[in-house]
């Protein structure tokens, strides 16, 4: 008999959004590995499942995979939680499904619940695309260069956030951004749910105050509006711009050829082809 490995998305915080089909597939494993036992353990006992669970978190992850995966191939039925939304987004679970599909066991993910999808949505932007970033960069340096890399991307960004981070996090994005939008999304789902959306230097102000009048708490997602036209042009220049400076400073040192320095550019700046080419010779002339 084939097992299976399902992962299972559980709650954000109100356990109403627990799936039927999630349930069943708890009900029938004959383990339960999860991020964090006490958490899962919590959910279970919430819904009367009589579970086995073993802890499968990021320190422990390399050496349960090949005792899950051996279960699996054993014929068992082995469910995976994460702490809270859908396993794989910005957890262990991630790993472990692409050890799996290596492993060529079978896996089934459920669909559920998850906070990015809620944030965006949400949010109220209009953007129909958006690209999701993980967790926000800790160091300034970092911020900076993440924020300033996604300026030209046409979509909403999407990020999760600690509760100790998210005034330097709005703040940042202040910098970079001060014509966007910001919708703060804390808590989703919870008792105390919050979505704070508005200018973005006035959203990282309001969280400035919140921070020095005794802290935040709370599960945060970040989402920031797409460029309007204005800025997106704005952007769009002053990368062509940097682009084309960089075009004369290779060929000033007149080690690489025209379409060697065109390939760079592409590379470098997010070029097509034909505007690399076209900076090469307006940088020659």
């Amino acid at each position: 008999m084939a097992g299976v490995l399902y992962i299972c998305p559980t709650p954000l915080g109100n356990l109403g959004d627990m799936t039927p089909r999630a349930l069943d597939a708890l009900r029938e494993a004959d383990v339960v590995y999860a991020e964090d036992t006490r958490v899962t353990g919590k959910l279970l006992r919430a819904f009367g499942i009589p579970a086995h669970l073993e802890r499968c978190d990021e320190a422990s992850l390399q050496a349960k995979v090949p005792q899950l995966i051996d279960r699996v191939q054993a014929g068992e039925t082995v469910a995976f939680c994460s702490d809270a939304g859908m396993p794989g987004v910005s957890d262990p679970g991630q790993r472990l499904v692409a050890a799996a599909r290596r492993a060529r066991v079978p896996v089934v993910v459920l669909p559920g619940p998850t906070a990015v999808a809620a944030a965006y949505v949400a949010s109220g932007f209009s953007c129909p695309r958006f690209y999701f970033g993980g967790f926000f960069p800790r160091k300034a340096g970092e911020r900076r260069r993440t924020l300033e890399g996604l300026a030209l991307l046409d979509a909403v960004l999407v990020f999760y956030e600690s509760p100790r981070r998210v005034a330097d996090a709005l703040a940042a994005i202040a910098r970079i951004f001060p014509g966007r939008d910001v919708a703060v999304c804390r808590e989703l789902t919870k008792v105390h749910e919050e979505v704070f959306v508005g200018a973005s230097v006035q959203v990282a102000e309001e969280f400035a105050r919140r921070e020095q009048a005794g802290g935040i708490r709370g599960e945060i997602v970040l989402v920031v509006d797409a460029a309007g036209a204005e800025e997106f042009q704005m952007a769009q220049d002053a990368t062509r711009e940097a682009a084309r400076a960089r075009a004369v400073e290779l060929l000033d040192e007149g080690a690489l050829s025209k379409k060697d320095i065109a390939a760079r550019l592409q590379v470098e700046f997010g070029l097509k082809r034909n505007e690399a080419y076209e900076l090469v010779h307006v940088g020659e002339a």
